[in-house]
């Protein structure tokens, strides 16, 4: 394993993928190659036909880190809130893919002292998602948006306080360019992770929920970085094995039990998936 990413600095807007050409990346012909091949990917779209249906209804991915089926909310019930996270991935020593995670300060309100990805919730002035998360990105880790080149966005999570997650996967053909800093105030750790171990069951467990009548499994995944362990669970493990999913065109080689959660008009602004 590649040392940690160290010596935690700030970040732009993300460049849209639309707008990016292949002469955009410096990296390897690996990284060329995926950075065409994610451009392709389309997210499961919308199963509603019209523009008055898809306003009627938010087409929301459940979980609490697992993308499952479309859950149409009435808006008039509950509207969850948008946040994006950043996937941003680059090529290791050894040649494999490995995500750059955070572990989030233990001062935190929520979510102290998880491992997570870079992003937060969106602002009237970002553009899209992409701006959301590198804008995040670079509040958290330092991350220059122009060393980092746009992929596509998977489609939407819902975490477990209901605010939806739009995860943004982006490359980062230059490590060497990026010289991390952690925002103290909200990041404990910054470190990379191989993509793969995502879609093994090594180091895995995984605990059975329940909620609103539905069973779903939360999976766990143990991971030693400088001498230092970390436990990526829950929403952003869910994220990090759908996007290991699609990078590696396969699905993982354990069950993920997604729910099917139909919940239409039954949440409400406040409910929590525990």
């Amino acid at each position: 394993m590649i040392s940690t990413l160290r010596n935690l600095s700030m970040a732009l807007p993300f460049p849209n993928p639309t707008n990016n050409t292949m002469d955009s990346i410096n990296g390897t012909q690996r990284l060329k190659n995926l950075a065409q091949q994610l451009r392709l990917y389309k997210p499961p779209s919308s199963e509603f036909d019209n523009e008055e249906e898809q306003e009627r209804a938010e087409n929301v991915i459940s979980q609490v880190g697992l993308p499952e089926s479309k859950a149409p909310i009435p808006p008039s019930k509950f509207r969850p809130k948008r946040a994006a996270v950043l996937i941003c991935l680059f090529e290791g020593d050894a040649g494999d893919l490995r995500v750059i995670l955070t572990k989030r300060s233990s001062n935190l309100s929520t979510h102290s002292g998880e491992v997570s990805l870079p992003g937060g919730k969106a602002e009237e002035g970002d553009a899209d998602d992409f701006d959301t998360a590198t804008r995040e990105a670079k509040e958290e880790i330092g991350l220059d948006p122009s060393l980092v080149t746009g992929g596509t966005v998977l489609e939407t999570f819902l975490s477990k306080h209901l605010l939806r997650v739009i995860p943004v996967i982006g490359i980062l053909s230059d490590k060497q360019a990026f010289k991390p800093a952690a925002n103290a105030s909200e990041v404990e750790a910054i470190f990379d992770a191989p993509l793969e171990m995502f879609l093994k069951d090594e180091n895995r467990k995984c605990q059975e929920r329940e909620w609103m009548g539905t069973k779903y499994l939360i999976h766990f995944f143990d991971f030693e970085a400088d001498s230092k362990k970390y436990v990526i669970w829950g929403l952003t493990a869910g994220i990090l094995i759908r996007a290991a999913s699609v990078v590696y065109q396969r699905p993982p080689s354990f069950e993920e039990l997604k729910p099917n959660f139909k919940i239409c008009g039954a949440v409400k602004e406040g409910d929590s998936m525990t």
